[in-house]
């Protein structure tokens, strides 16, 4: 998608302008309805459209104007008009006419700021992605035809300044939704761990761990998911060195099951498919590493992520196997099912003991039982420290992310308890099942300040309401991580 900032609509092929409830023009709205001789009102009045967020009203060919189309895009209601608001009709404009033949759209954002400009762009870009890299015989008319968004800006410059700060972040959220939509057969640990090694080109600094180097550090928690697939593990570790030299840096762990099949606790075969995406804590971690790196955001930052295939064959690990964890911890593999745990475990520990970071927050797909009790908006987030959680609680309504603090009592410490080994993967159960995975991790940070963001329920979306978030694959948490980050941790 080319974006361009521009001084006027002239000549524009497709005119965006925004209207807030009750019908009220924003910007050149009153302009072009006294040049169509009250055209555009008397559309409004003929229809159902009032400005409410997420609505558009097509104008064909409004005599008295130059653009061929017209597109009326809701603001919602003016007093609560936002960074978001602006997003989501600006995401609504792109899609009410992307499908149009036009092959540009220009956005009105004249009399808004420079920053509002700005992000009505960023806005346009997110809402223009698809994943389209495996379909051949799609028909033209079923292709998008805008190839270029312009924004009317009282500052060109200063617009283009704005959209380029955050132009970096809507690359790494673009990265992050590519690696959760490719299929397993594609994004398997190594190619995954390739796709983060091309990240050296942004300034990151990439190692790669791979079987030999996982077995002599002990990672066998992690080896032991992955010991069932002839595809092999892998763990990625990215660095960015933004802030003072020195400084103690911030973690991230992701987890990166690029295909579960649960191992020999086989899931059933419904919905299996799905399970391509449970990689989706490594994309968003992965994706917050590119942002940093992208934007030069001023702190250190470490991302780690395990990526294991969970596969049923001859060689898989069994229930009622006992494994050695990388922290001298054992464990007792009830079910093969819940594996990301195992992963994170090692993952975890190896974080907090090479790079002693000021906090460590991990990303998983962990649980079914997050669904069970969020539904599918929100994020689970389980932390043993308020500050970091309260941190990522404000950013995530920032960026249009939901989030929900969740509870992490000793008392059910028991439920994770068994008399073969230190600890079992899984509770008593399925009551309170996204609590003991999140006590069962606990157990792996040394006490290092930790949260936990349980993301089952967000990471992929069968019918999206948001403009500028597809179906499919999310990318959910960079953009969250990202304003966390610029807000409470850069310096």
């Amino acid at each position: 998608m080319k974006i361009e900032f521009v001084a006027s609509a002239e000549a524009a092929e497709v005119l965006a302008v925004l209207v807030h409830e009750g019908r009220a023009f924003v910007g050149m709205g009153t302009h072009l309805d006294t040049a169509t001789s009250g055209g555009l009102t008397k559309a409004m009045t003929h229809s159902r459209f009032t400005g409410a967020s997420n609505s558009t009203l097509i104008v064909a060919a409004p005599a008295g104007v130059d653009a061929s189309t017209i597109v009326l895009t809701g603001a919602g209601d003016a007093d609560k008009f936002d960074d978001l608001a602006l997003e989501a009709a600006a995401g609504a404009a792109y899609h009410a006419v992307k499908l149009s033949g036009a092959t540009s759209l220009t956005i009105d954002a004249f009399y808004l700021s420079v920053a509002q400009a700005g992000r009505a762009a960023f806005a346009a870009r997110l809402a223009a992605y698809r994943f389209l890299k495996y379909r051949t015989t799609l028909k033209p008319a079923k292709m998008p035809s805008i190839e270029t968004i312009r924004v009317v800006a009282a500052d060109v410059a200063a617009a283009q300044a704005a959209y380029a700060a955050l132009s970096p972040v809507a690359d790494a959220i673009e990265f992050a939704r590519d690696l959760v939509a490719e299929p397993a057969n594609v994004l398997y640990p190594v190619e995954f761990a390739r796709r983060v090694k091309g990240l050296e080109k942004l300034g990151l600094e990439v190692e790669i761990l791979g079987e030999k180097e996982l077995e002599k550090l002990g990672f066998r928690t992690l080896l032991a998911v992955g010991q069932g697939s002839r595809r092999e593990s892998q763990v990625a570790i990215m660095k960015w060195n933004g802030g003072a030299k020195g400084d103690q840096p911030i973690a991230f762990v992701g987890k990166g099951v690029t295909f579960d099949t649960g191992g020999i606790s086989l899931k059933p075969a419904d919905g299996m498919e799905e399970m391509k995406w449970d990689m989706g804590g490594s994309a968003a971690v992965t994706g917050l590493m590119h942002a940093l790196a992208g934007r030069k955001a001023k702190v250190n930052a470490v991302g780690v992520i395990g990526l294991v295939e969970n596969m049923p064959d001859g060689n898989a690990q069994r229930p009622g196997d006992v494994v050695e964890s990388l922290s001298g911890q054992t464990v007792e593999v009830l079910n093969t099912d819940a594996e990301g745990r195992l992963v994170l475990a090692d993952c975890l520990w190896y974080t907090q003991e090479r790079f002693k970071p000021k906090f460590m927050l991990d990303l998983a797909t962990l649980t079914g039982a997050m669904i069970v009790a969020l539904g599918l908006e929100y994020a689970g987030v389980f932390s043993n420290s308020d500050e970091l959680a309260d941190n990522f609680l404000a950013a995530a309504p920032k960026v249009g992310e939901n989030a929900w603090r969740m509870p992490i009592p000793a008392f059910y410490e028991r439920h994770i308890d068994t008399p073969i080994a230190d600890v079992k993967n899984t509770g008593n159960g399925r009551a309170g099942g996204s609590i003991t995975a999140a006590l069962f991790l606990q157990r792996f940070t040394n006490g290092t300040p930790w949260a936990h963001i349980d993301i089952a329920p967000v990471a992929w979306v069968k019918d999206s309401r948001n403009p500028t978030i597809p179906d499919g694959a999310v990318g959910w948490g960079v953009r969250t991580l990202d304003r966390m980050v610029a807000d409470s941790y850069e310096g």
